[in-house]
């Protein structure tokens, strides 16, 4: 029986298999510990009254009932949210490709102006941008002072505003175009050229070109960057954390930052492990929405 026992651990050992289920298991093992447990205690906890210092006490649906019949600034974040998505991500995503259509054609610089424009992706979400953000658009930040510059002499208070405060975060989104580019600039090289010449004998000009041959071939990636852009709109954090907190009065409250109050600054974890779950629910929906009306708008004929 040893010996049998021996020559199947031998086989085993000897699978081509045996290496691939060695080298995953540190992700499986940190996917295990630090999404699936956590994710399990969070949704525990959103049917609990838990405020970090004392065990949790089940309350069945309550925090639930509460938030969508006794919380107002609940949906005031979810307004501001989605206001700060829509607004934001689609203006990202025509930045990204007007700048990657610009710089399409290489030349000895365009390898640097790629690299610029991807800069601000890489450090935009930094805490260190944001601080900076916040004294530009404060009332003696530079932009007031470029104003002055060109004779509108202003000391505006743009973070101070409930009109301008959530622009000024909008702003800072759409800035951070660089990722959205890089993939519209992989997707531009793959388009065959024979496609163009064929549109150019036929008479076809540049719009033309653009509309009836790019943009179409581009939707692919369109929707990918908008999915993917969607999600992390309604994801953001530092840009309101650090530059507004949600002021003034609420009008840039970000979701993600009303779940952190009510978790670390009120000590209300129950009610923002609550709050995360349905937060988890409204992008799952946006998500099935966009992939239900892909078939509508995206190309994927011969794909």
């Amino acid at each position: 029986m040893k010996e049998k026992k021996r020559e199947r651990i031998r086989r085993f050992m000897n699978k081509e298999s045996t290496a691939g289920i060695v080298f995953s298991l540190p992700f499986t093992i940190g996917f295990l510990l630090f999404m699936v447990v956590p994710m399990g205690l969070s949704l525990y906890y959103s049917f609990c009254d838990y405020n970090i210092l004392a065990p949790p006490v089940f309350v069945g649906v309550k925090n639930y009932v509460k938030m969508f019949t006794d919380d107002a600034v609940f949906f005031k974040s979810i307004w501001v949210t989605f206001y700060f998505a829509l607004v934001s991500v689609p203006l990202r995503l025509i930045f990204a490709l007007i700048v990657a259509l610009i710089l399409f054609k290489t030349t000895r610089a365009t390898g640097f102006y790629r690299a610029a424009y991807y800069l601000p992706s890489i450090i935009g979400g930094s805490v260190a941008v944001a601080i900076l953000w916040k004294r530009m658009f404060a009332t003696d930040g530079v932009i007031n002072q470029l104003l002055r510059l060109i004779g509108i002499p202003t000391s505006f208070s743009w973070l101070g505003n409930v009109h301008t405060a959530i622009w000024t975060l909008i702003i800072l989104a759409v800035w951070q175009f660089g990722s959205s580019m890089l993939i519209f600039l992989s997707s531009l090289k793959q388009i065959p050229v024979t496609l163009y010449e064929a549109a150019r004998v036929d008479g076809a000009g540049k719009v033309a070109r653009f509309f009836r041959i790019t943009l179409p071939l581009l939707t692919p990636t369109i929707f990918f960057n908008l999915v993917m852009q969607m999600i992390n709109g309604f994801l953001a954090f530092t840009q309101c954390f650090i530059i507004t907190q949600g002021k003034p009065l609420n009008s840039t409250l970000f979701y993600t930052v009303y779940m952190y109050q009510q978790s670390f600054e009120f000590y209300n974890t129950g009610y923002g492990a609550a709050l995360a779950w349905v937060m988890l629910g409204i992008i799952g929906i946006i998500t099935l929405i966009l992939f239900a009306t892909r078939r509508f708008w995206v190309y994927t004929e011969g794909v």
